[in-house]
């Protein structure tokens, strides 16, 4: 059994409440298209047009990968007469896809960029 430090406290990895979640939000994140459009997303609710349109998307595209981000309880919907809006679930998910990006674009510790 390995051990890892999670807050500051050394604790079996078994016991690390929300592990098997956290690893299934990374897979479903584990798309280019879905990443794009949780940033579009975290900065404003959408409809399919919208996010087709400003990510270079066909709508059915975005419709399926629409479908597994509510199917994960990322993105939740309204409607509003004959639209359907578009709305990250809570800024949870955007501040992880948020982070990711200053990560990889951030100089490493050599000053060369990633």
């Amino acid at each position: 059994m390995q051990s890892v430090h999670v807050c500051g406290v050394l604790t079996d990895v078994d016991t690390i409440a929300g592990l098997d979640e956290a690893a299934e939000l990374f897979k479903v994140l584990g798309n280019e298209s879905r990443l794009a459009l949780v940033w579009l997303l975290s900065r404003e609710p959408l409809t399919v047009g919208a996010l087709a349109e400003r990510a270079g998307l066909s709508q059915p595209l975005v419709s399926q990968h629409l479908r597994t981000l509510r199917q994960s309880g990322l993105v939740s919907s309204e409607r509003e007469g004959k639209e359907i809006r578009y709305a990250l679930a809570d800024q949870h998910v955007a501040h992880v896809v948020l982070d990711a990006i200053a990560h990889v674009t951030e100089p490493n510790d050599q000053g060369n960029e990633q």
